[in-house]
């Protein structure tokens, strides 16, 4: 890459060893396209395919927004900046929705990114305000363009679009091509890239019957039976979620709650303690059946199937990802059949098994990030060399701009809390808790 840092070092910061074929095929489209759609399921790497040539088309003595992203949920806002700031590129980048603060916006927005980031309610109000020069945009995103339409942003979306005259370059991605692309987009010859549901052909998926309507005792013998796997169980409806819950919490079966009726952070702090494995079963709605960052699974389950198709799709394809395997269980009662949409289900009893012996981890909040110079060595030095950890002891950690989280063994959270607790990282006195 010429203007940015060498594009292997950026994939090194990210993990990845090598572009996929899509990824491939997005960099030479993009840069020679007017308009871009890239058609992939979820869990592919959208994300990379079209930030690494977008980031070789920004100036970076600009001061302005550039480029703008429009994505259907506050969660993928958050994992798009994560990535940004991830491939230490010097841009600026930002996130911007609906439930965040509008002066910590402004704040932010007072020195714009050139990446900004954000849910079309959003956007369309900032620039309603004229809080963003909306003259100096020459690149929009539109990542998971049918979901942001299928949850009901078009009126959003009409007034986003009529605000940015200067537009040069359009992408949109989505896991589906079933979403015809609206006349108010304004695209005419788009160039496609279109890769098939590869994932599909690999994934297992089981039909467990449950004697009259009570399926909750055959969800807790199957968790037994699945053992330190992790996995996401979807409902339809946060009523239905609480009251799984409620039985799993009796059942003394650890899990998080994912769902739109929480507060951001609660939501935030579900996924983290999904992703460091103090928390190996995640309850939820849809919500987190695209659009989030969570790590590859073992298994997902549907308690209760979705209305429609696509989001049958979206919900397996978090287990059978890129080129993986993958079990979806469907928990049926005996009275009611499966919709028509679903095929090459096989039955399946859940053999007897005693709840296994689980490694559990706890989550420990830190009052400390990027902006203080913090970084994960840092962390690790502090709870290897004053903690006393052992090696294999210390989780996963991650570091956000102003805080931390550290995933440390269950039995050990409070001894490194208070051995740990108002010690010094880098210049600042930090504050370490467990994450209730």
């Amino acid at each position: 890459m010429s203007n940015i840092k060498n594009q292997q070092e950026i994939l090194e910061k990210l993990g990845i060893s090598a572009l996929n074929e899509m990824q491939h095929a997005a960099q030479a489209v993009i840069a020679d396209s007017k308009d871009t759609v890239i058609i992939s399921p979820t869990g592919t790497g959208k994300t990379v395919a079209f930030l690494l040539p977008v980031l070789e088309m920004l100036n970076p003595d600009l001061d302005k927004v550039q480029v703008v992203i429009i994505v259907p949920s506050r969660e993928l806002a958050l994992q798009i900046e994560q990535v940004v700031r991830d491939m230490g590129t010097g841009f600026k980048a930002n996130a911007v929705y609906g439930g965040r603060s509008g002066a910590k916006d402004k704040i932010e927005l007072s020195h714009p990114p050139a990446i900004l980031i954000a849910t079309p309610g959003r956007l369309a109000d900032h620039l309603r305000r004229d809080a963003i020069d909306a003259a100096s945009i020459e690149i929009l995103i539109l990542d998971e363009f049918d979901k942001s339409l299928e949850v009901g942003f078009e009126k959003e979306l009409r007034e986003i679009m009529a605000a940015l005259p200067n537009l040069k370059k359009k992408i949109l991605t989505s896991a589906t091509e079933k979403t015809a692309i609206p006349d108010f987009l304004e695209i005419t010859t788009p160039q496609y890239l279109h890769f098939p549901e590869e994932a599909e052909s690999k994934l297992t998926l089981r039909v467990i019957e449950s004697p009259g309507d009570d399926k909750l005792e055959g969800l807790v013998n199957l968790l037994k039976y699945l053992g330190t796997g992790n996995g996401i169980i979807f409902c339809n409806f946060k009523d239905s979620i609480q009251e799984v819950s409620d039985f799993l919490a009796e059942a003394e079966i650890r899990h998080a709650t994912f769902h739109g009726s929480l507060e951001q952070k609660e939501r935030e702090h579900a996924l983290i303690k999904f992703r460091n494995g103090t928390h190996r079963l995640l309850l939820a709605t849809d919500l987190a059946a695209r659009g989030i960052d969570v790590p590859e699974l073992d298994f997902i389950i549907h308690f209760e199937l979705p209305p429609k198709a696509d989001e049958f799709t979206h919900r397996n394809g978090r287990t059978a990802r890129m080129h993986s395997e993958g079990t979806a269980y469907i928990l049926k009662s005996e009275k009611r059949s499966l919709p028509e949409f679903i095929a090459n289900a096989e039955t399946f009893e859940i053999p007897f098994a005693e709840a296994p012996a689980d490694t559990l981890w706890e989550t420990l909040f830190i009052t400390g990030g990027r902006k203080d110079k913090i970084s994960k060595g840092d962390i690790a030095g502090l709870f290897f060399k004053e903690g006393k950890l052992e090696k294999g002891e210390l989780g996963e950690i991650e570091l956000k701009q102003d805080c931390a989280y550290v995933a440390v063994p269950h039995q050990k959270a409070e001894d490194m809390v208070t051995t740990l607790n108002n010690s010094r990282l880098k210049k600042k006195k930090v504050r370490i808790s467990v994450l209730d």
